[in-house]
């Protein structure tokens, strides 16, 4: 189980933990939200939680709650730069479909 994070992505993290002196890493996961089912999260961490799993890639300590790991286990955290602007991209091998809009996922387990 791991969640992974490239060296562009990586990058960026560490300027926003370097911004951010309380923060200790990334909090990621899924909630369940929007039209699929899924939504990917993710925000500075600033504690460690009870259950939190702590994967440390290129860098960067990645917090994934319990609840979250199953659906976001085996995700590469990207940073993808377009024309003027730079956004996260979530490759998780766990989503089956998006939404219309691209903000939500199902997963093979929801869609049988």
């Amino acid at each position: 189980m791991a969640v992974t994070i490239t060296p562009a992505a990586a990058e960026r993290v560490q300027r926003y933990l370097a911004e951010t002196p309380d923060a200790i890493g990334l909090r990621f996961g899924a909630k369940k939200t929007g039209c699929s089912g899924w939504q990917h999260i993710a925000d500075l961490a600033r504690d460690e939680r009870d259950g939190d799993h702590v994967f440390e890639h290129e860098g960067v300590r990645i917090f994934v709650d319990t609840q979250s790991l199953p659906v976001v286990d085996g995700t590469q955290i990207d940073l993808v730069r377009q024309r003027l602007g730079e956004q996260f991209v979530f490759r998780n091998p766990n989503a089956a479909a998006e939404c219309g809009c691209g903000e939500s996922f199902t997963t093979d387990a929801e869609r049988a």
